[in-house]
């Protein structure tokens, strides 16, 4: 048997700081400081619409990352992947890279009636329904996001949803990890706790930010109500796309306006 004096073990906080990262293949110098946090790393090429100078950076498993440029600012976007375990790596390398500034744009569920398809989500904290924070943190830690940029992303999108004919709404998510475990039984209780909607990255996102001193924020287009007998496998595809772009709007004025 190995004594524990004559192991060598390994700090992963402290692997690769400077380097060109394991997951997401980006290296320091290659992004920006705020970078706008899609799940599917095929709508990393929808948010470089909105940009203009947009270079692939890299697309190494489900991260896929761009830069370009709004309204004279540096962009940057790379694909989380679906859940939080994912989420976290890419938090924590885009970070060692000089990411300060995160917003999540992607799509959730609502779980309280009088919201559709294609509405904004923006998000006030996280229900930790997920495991991958107990890692980082006690039990009763909060995962919060960065108030001054969630006002932000309020004002915009309130602005946006009423341009767009949409409504955008605001309050608490949860985030799971298992998308088919979700049954009527936790969606009525997540209803039933006033929970605005369901995804499987915010959590991560913020307890992350949080613990690592930066800044981060949701903003989702409504995929679906589970309240109101909708699900995916309806017709609210084109909605929830609409909802995608006003987001990523939203999300990029929201950047510009605090200088991210």
């Amino acid at each position: 048997m190995t004594h524990e004096s004559d192991l060598s073990v390994v700090d992963k906080s402290a692997e690769g700081v400077s380097a060109r990262q394991f997951h997401i293949a980006v290296a320091p110098g290659e992004v920006s400081t705020v970078a706008l946090l899609p799940g599917d790393p095929f709508r990393v090429p929808l948010i470089g619409e909105f940009l203009t100078d947009v270079v692939e950076v890299a697309h190494h498993r489900e991260h896929r990352t761009i830069v370009g440029s709004y309204r004279g600012r540096r962009i940057t976007a790379t694909s989380t992947g679906m859940g939080c375990p994912s989420t976290a790596i890419a938090v924590e390398e885009l970070a060692r890279v000089g990411v300060t500034s995160f917003i999540r744009v992607g799509s959730s569920a609502a779980v309280q009636p009088g919201v559709a398809p294609g509405d904004l989500l923006v998000s006030e904290g996280a229900l930790r329904n997920d495991g991958t924070t107990a890692a980082y943190a006690h039990a009763g830690y909060p995962a919060v996001p960065d108030p001054e940029l969630t006002l932000a992303l309020t004002r915009h999108s309130a602005r946006l949803a009423a341009r767009d004919g949409v409504t955008a709404h605001r309050g608490i998510s949860a985030t799971d990890d298992a998308f088919y475990a979700e049954g009527p039984a936790w969606i009525t209780e997540l209803h039933d706790l006033g929970v605005l909607n369901i995804e499987m990255e915010a959590s991560a996102l913020f307890v992350v930010a949080r613990l690592r001193g930066l800044r981060a924020a949701m903003v989702c287009s409504c995929s679906s109500n589970l309240v109101a007998g909708q699900s995916l496998y309806g017709d609210t595809h084109e909605a929830l796309a609409g909802g995608w772009r006003s987001s990523i709007e939203a999300a990029l004025e929201a950047a510009v306006e605090l200088g991210l």
